[in-house]
């Protein structure tokens, strides 16, 4: 039977987040002996928060210099811990830091790594990891021989472990520190009301090309543009997301959302976002666009033509009117 090694780092307020906690209900699917591993600054609320998980062994690496992620203290302190617990399967949250330490540690271990995986499972006795190819357009199943098998879980494609809190024993794991070029003096983030980009938000609102053109009145509105999808994304706390056009729209001279980056592209060249539902404006519903929103389980659209994309099998819902329209009035009600 395989064993299986979870690796977790702990946050700020030393628990563990969303992406942990998806990979402790992908580690526990697969059915043999886990073993946790943390690092952190401290672990014991993070150990008390999983405790009941079933785990037959919890080690830590802690102390401040693996408080922060760092290339250097990572590597160490994730080899230490799959030595350690001598696990064959290594199963771990796809976040920036370990998507950036891990393969690294598979090398150092003369293991192999997968990363993007979207689910776990045991099949004929063996585990299998599930993964997209080609901006989700084709699914493969993976299966390996070599041993030890990092893998890099993506975030939302599994339900979070929720069980009951309690106290574990923690095993120390002694690292020696190793000698770091880099220094972290603090973190600096937007406001809460600036940021755009909310990967737990329920809604997904996409904004189009549409939003900086002429209007029905022959001129740009793209301030007002600003007013009403800022004022929308605020009182709904919706993540927010734009077409590939939208977002090109700055290397072209055209007016542009001053908000809108390429970081909040959606689509074959952008991200495929999870949210439970999505709000498409002023989008024609092009096919390198709707791929990202394959994983979105609701998804609307409000668009002037009633001929666009969207009216042919993409959105659920599609809403023939005027966005600025639409989005002054839903503004109204969110307010009132």
């Amino acid at each position: 039977m395989e064993t299986i090694l979870l690796l977790a780092h702990t946050e700020p307020d030393g628990t563990l987040a969303k992406p942990a906690l998806e990979c402790l209900t992908a580690a526990l699917a697969l059915g043999g002996p886990l073993t946790i591993g943390l690092v952190g600054a401290r672990v014991e609320a993070a150990a008390s928060q999983i405790a009941g998980c079933g785990a037959a062994r919890f080690l830590a690496v802690t102390g401040e210099a693996f408080a922060q992620p760092r290339y250097a203290t990572d590597t160490a302190a994730a080899e230490a811990l799959c030595r350690t617990a001598g696990s064959s399967i290594v199963v771990a949250p796809s976040t920036s830091r370990w998507a950036r330490a891990l393969p690294g540690v598979a090398y150092r271990l003369g293991g192999r790594v997968d990363t993007h995986a979207t689910s776990l499972a045991a099949e004929n006795g063996a585990p299998a990891v599930t993964r997209w190819f080609y901006r989700q357009r084709m699914e493969a199943v993976l299966s390996r021989r070599e041993r030890p098998w990092v893998i890099l879980l993506d975030s939302g494609c599994v339900a979070p472990w929720s069980g009951p809190a309690g106290t574990a024993s923690v095993e120390p794991v002694a690292v020696a520190v190793p000698e770091t070029r880099t220094t972290v003096t603090g973190v600096r983030a937007p406001k809460a009301d600036e940021q755009t980009i909310r990967p737990d938000a329920k809604l997904l609102f996409v904004a189009g090309a549409g939003w900086t053109k002429k209007q029905s009145d022959g001129a740009v509105h793209a301030a007002e543009a600003e007013t009403l999808i800022l004022g929308f994304l605020r009182a709904a706390q919706a993540s927010l997301g734009g077409s590939k056009s939208l977002v090109d729209l700055s290397g072209e001279g055209e007016a542009v959302l001053r908000f809108m980056t390429h970081l909040n592209q959606v689509g074959q060249t952008g991200s495929t976002p999870r949210h439970p539902k999505g709000l498409s404006t002023c989008c024609h519903g092009e096919e390198p666009h709707v791929v990202g929103w394959r994983f979105v389980n609701q998804r609307r659209a409000i668009n002037l033509d009633a001929n666009c994309g969207w009216a042919r099998g993409k959105a659920d819902v599609l809403y023939v009117a005027d966005a600025f329209e639409v989005m002054r009035h839903v503004n109204r009600l969110l307010r009132a």
